[in-house]
């Protein structure tokens, strides 16, 4: 069960929610995805669990509310009420300052001033503490009492002001990049047209069933996956594959959900329910991605637990040294809060996983479906790509090459019509292009049986022929053709390279990353292919068992990435360090033993997805060093009394929201890929 929460404002306040959603009676895993503002749980009796969850989110998180089918939709009026009371609060310190004032009225105003500066700060940091919670709440609290208490009242109307004008811009912030992230999941169809006779009736794409037949205008897009009836038309698959070329689609093409149509009106024939189709199956995988957290991400999540209460106790420890060493209580007590001020933690909680997160969406956009941080982590390590051979870095269509006949009574045009014959019986890729080929209407074949790693057995006008391999000798993709034993011709095929595996294999070696070609194919067909794409190693004849050795055995050297689409690859993209499947070829079990999919089968998208990895890294630990180096460095000033309480402050707002407008880097990173000429 999912539910919206709407006003969650930091990574350490969910967290806390979280927990205590979990010790609710009948609420189990209860997770919090505080990018995408929603709660996953399960329970017995949902309407139950939701209510309870209500009332513990007004204890927990006043601010935030849960938003559900009931939820009155009401005009969001927070931004302008709280810039208000800040502006009053402002305008109600300033007059402390600049008006002589009695004493009594000078606090009563520097008091209403603080509070209505910095309530919602001072009421979570005290009703968190009775919960046993600390964070960064009741740091900026102590500080601002603190100051107020030695005397530096103007200090500690500043620290409250700044930080509280800091939350609402790192809110402001926070929001536009998690809307920038909303955007990559919007292709989500909200209808089907379900053409019954001739009437359309519109209804939710989950109500398609398959061979029901849906209309699509342009504009649209497309539910559920299918196959096209009638009409033509261009298709936007930008959402889906991260290509920006539209592609025209016509009778018997394959088209996936979630594209969208730009011209004509299409006839689908629907070949999967909306739940299995390709739209539903991307949004899953990326909504669902942020669950499975790098060991960097999870380490800063760890440390946030304790970091609070050590930085209290550290902050403490500065008071009495420096206490012991000037004499001077409110001196010391004055660098003990500049302590407090800078240690909030907001810059690693926030930046972190809105880095990766927005790593994840870029390669999203870009048809790369990356299933966690941890994966994106480790695919920027990798140095050696293995690749399967067929459908991965050729399209698994076999083109003829070569049409041979041996006898005088049949020339090349019948040599294919008789193999057609009993081709057109077999499901088998060769067998399909063969049958693809010929131009002829085809008559139909007796006897026939298909006898499987062999061929077609089959009568014609009285005669029996065989198409097939018998022949072991033979070391290229050939199928022979027998009658009555005698062979009478042959067929050589070739499987045709993707146009980008060549450059896929250049771009490769620039990124210093070794390419390995592991294939089932004979030696021949395997060192064909990998000279046209250049690839650095090829190896040929191996099983699925053989590969999976290979990678085993090879995986103490390298950090190997395995590439496939097939039944028999899902134990090489189990055992590799990152699994890349194709998507629209590949088999379900392929997908679901992979790390990421490659939506498009497109192999230039790998070295794609490993630059985006690799920046997205960069800017996690951009954002890390950042806020260390700033936090150390005012840390030490504050402590020896070189800065002021102010100029905490600002550091710890300003680092920041710097760190979190960095994030966004990771979503707007572009590489492009130029097509390598080798001549150069």
């Amino acid at each position: 069960m999912k539910i919206k929460i709407e006003g969650l404002d930091c990574p350490n306040c969910a967290k806390t929610l979280e927990n205590h959603i979990n010790k609710i009676d009948g609420v189990y895993n209860a997770k919090i995805n505080f990018l995408k503002s929603y709660i996953e749980f399960q329970s017995n009796d949902n309407e139950k669990a939701i209510n309870d969850i209500i009332e513990i989110t007004k204890k927990i998180e006043p601010e935030a509310k849960i938003v559900t089918n009931k939820t009155k939709v009401k005009f969001n009026k927070k931004w302008l009420l709280e810039l208000l009371i800040l502006s009053i609060g402002i305008i109600v310190g300033v007059c402390c300052f600049v008006i002589d004032l009695p004493t009594w009225a000078y606090w009563t105003l520097l008091i209403v001033s603080v509070l209505l500066l910095g309530y919602k700060t001072f009421y979570k940091a005290i009703q968190l503490i009775f919960k046993g919670v600390i964070n960064e709440n009741l740091l900026i609290t102590i500080s601002v009492f603190g100051a107020i208490v030695i005397g530096e009242h103007t200090e500690g109307q500043m620290v409250i002001a700044l930080y509280s004008i800091g939350k609402i811009l790192e809110s402001f912030a926070l929001n536009k990049s998690k809307k920038s992230i909303e955007e990559l999941t919007n292709f989500k169809p909200e209808y089907a047209t379900l053409l019954k006779g001739d009437e359309e009736i519109r209804v939710f794409p989950s109500e398609v069933n398959i061979n029901d037949i849906i209309i699509v205008k342009p504009g649209e897009r497309v539910p559920v996956d299918g196959i096209v009836v009638e009409g033509k038309a261009s298709l936007d698959l930008q959402s889906l594959t991260g290509e920006s070329l539209p592609t025209t689609v016509d009778v018997d093409n394959e088209i996936l959900s979630g594209a969208i149509v730009l011209d004509g009106v299409l006839k689908i024939k629907a070949t999967k329910k909306y739940e299995e189709s390709t739209v539903n199956t991307i949004i899953n995988l990326i909504e669902t991605a942020t669950e499975k957290k790098s060991k960097t991400e999870t380490f800063i999540s760890k440390i946030m637990k304790w970091y609070t209460f050590g930085v209290i106790i550290l902050a403490v420890s500065v008071w009495a040294i420096i206490w012991s060493i000037t004499k001077n209580f409110d001196l010391a007590l004055y660098r003990g809060l500049i302590f407090l001020v800078v240690s909030c933690p907001c810059a690693f909680a926030i930046s972190v996983p809105l880095s990766y997160f927005c790593g994840l969406g870029n390669a999203s956009k870009n048809g790369i479906l990356i299933k966690g941080s941890n994966y994106l982590d480790a695919c920027a390590k990798l140095n050696l790509i293995a690749f399967d051979k067929t459908g991965t870095l050729t399209t698994g269509n076999f083109e003829i090459t070569k049409i041979e006949s041996f006898t005088k009574n049949y020339n090349e045009e019948d040599i294919i019509y008789i193999a057609s014959i009993g081709e057109q019986y077999s499901l088998h890729p060769l067998a399909i292009s063969i049958t693809n080929a010929n131009a002829k209407t085809l008559e139909k074949a007796l006897d026939v049986k298909e006898i499987a790693g062999q061929g077609v057995y089959y009568t014609y006008k009285n005669k029996p022929y065989f198409v097939g391999k018998k022949s072991e000798h033979i070391n290229k993709t050939v199928v022979e053709l027998f009658e009555d034993n005698l062979k009478i011709g042959q067929i050589t095929l070739k499987d045709s390279v993707k146009q980008n595996s060549k450059n896929t294999c250049e771009i490769l070696k620039l990124l210093n990353i070794k390419s390995v070609m592991l294939s089932g194919d004979n030696k021949e067909t395997v060192e064909d292919v990998a000279n046209e794409i250049g690839i650095d190693e090829a190896y040929y004849k191996l099983l699925p068992q053989d590969k999976f050795e290979w990678i085993k055995l090879n995986k103490d050297n390298y950090k190997i990435g395995y590439v496939g689409d097939g039944l028999n690859d899902a134990p090489s993209l189990t055992l590799a360090d990152v699994g890349f499947s194709m998507g629209l070829k590949g088999i379900s079990a392929s997908i679901e033993a992979s790390d990421i999919v490659i939506s498009n089968d497109n192999p230039a998208k790998i070295p794609q997805a490993i630059k985006i990895s690799k920046q997205t890294r960069k800017i996690v630990w951009e954002n890390i060093i950042l806020s260390a180096v700033v936090k150390i460095t005012f840390l030490t000033l504050g402590a020896c009394g070189v800065t002021g309480m102010l100029s905490a402050v600002i550091a710890d707002v300003g680092v920041t929201l710097i760190a979190i407008l960095n994030s966004l880097r990771a979503l707007m990173y572009k590489h492009k890929y130029k097509k390598i000429n080798k001549s150069k």
